[in-house]
């Protein structure tokens, strides 16, 4: 049984850039893939004119419920209760064929983190529960289900844990005793797994904690997909917009881009071009965009963030 909804307070990221970056035009359709608490959405709604159009989109029903209280007397905004993911779906069911801009914010939100009964926090006790939508397997069901192999696996892919292998036989060995249901004593179980050494560096829970939640919620699937659909849905000079938080989603991100602006793929000795590719889109940030030392002190969580954009071209497919 869920707590009481506490405020959905979210400070948003690289918010000037980013609102920058998209070139809301007054007449413009615009998708907010991961709106949150609405930060990003009441600066896009700021740019729009009367004629504008904001679609808001969010997985958690928390999320939601503040995005009706803060907006849903605005005939501009559609809020969604959705992933990003299916951004071509949401757009047939709004009877819209073609967006000016898309921005996805990727990541767990500070609310998210901040609510100790979500269980994204290594910092305080709650259930191990990790998901966003709030349906579906919980971390905790992972934690105590999958094989040693398993558990190694998704450590070291989406966490880049290092001492994988002793934490998934520490879980193994935990497990067998009583099950693994809480944050704190799962984070206690890595920490006794880490090197004496290697315990006072960063809290040794960080990247397991990281692994398990992008594994639970399929992440970095989604956001492929994301960036697919969200591109697709460009018209010609529409901007997609995105703000990741760690490498792995900015891998993800920096490459898709990079094919996007990708032209010819021959060979460099052939004499003409025989693949016919052209760039579909061009680069609007050359580099990455991250949060200056004003941000930095007003909101630490921004230090990992990083804003990537990408222009859709003219009559390209």
């Amino acid at each position: 049984m869920w707590g009481v909804r506490m405020e959905f307070v979210h400070k948003p990221v690289l918010l000037k850039e980013t609102i920058k970056s998209l070139q809301v035009r007054q007449n413009g359709i615009y998708l907010d893939g991961t709106a949150g608490g609405g930060g990003h959405s009441a600066a896009v709604l700021e740019q729009l004119g009367p004629d504008g159009r904001l679609i808001c989109v969010d997985q958690d029903p928390d999320a939601i419920a503040v995005l009706r209280e803060r907006f849903g007397k605005d005939r501009r905004v559609s809020i969604v209760p959705s992933n990003f993911s299916e951004i071509p779906s949401i757009l047939r069911e709004l009877s819209i064929e073609a967006l000016d801009g898309v921005l996805l914010d990727i990541g767990v939100s500070s609310y998210q983190l901040d609510c100790p009964e979500r269980g994204f926090s290594y910092h305080t006790e709650a259930p191990l529960d990790m998901r966003m939508s709030r349906s579906g397997p919980t971390a905790a069901d992972l934690v105590n289900t999958l094989s040693f192999a398993g558990l190694t696996q998704i450590l070291q892919r989406y966490g880049e844990e290092k001492y994988a292998k002793n934490i998934a036989r520490a879980i193994e060995r935990e497990r067998a005793l009583e099950p693994i249901t809480t944050t704190v004593r799962l984070a206690e179980i890595v920490k006794s797994a880490y090197p004496a050494a290697k315990r006072h560096d960063k809290h040794p829970a960080r990247k397991t904690f990281q692994a398990l939640r992008i594994a639970v919620n399929g992440e970095l699937d989604r956001l492929s997909d994301g960036l697919e659909g969200g591109f697709s849905a460009l018209k010609p000079g529409g901007r997609l917009s995105v703000i990741t938080f760690h490498s792995l989603e900015d891998r993800i991100v920096k490459q898709q881009m990079a094919q996007w602006t990708q032209g010819c793929t021959c060979p460099k000795d052939f004499p003409i071009c025989v693949c016919g590719n052209l760039p579909k889109a061009r680069l609007i940030l050359r580099h990455p965009v991250e949060a200056g030392e004003e941000e930095l002190q007003e909101n630490p969580r921004s230090r990992s963030a990083k804003l990537r954009c990408c222009e859709r071209l003219e009559n390209q497919t």
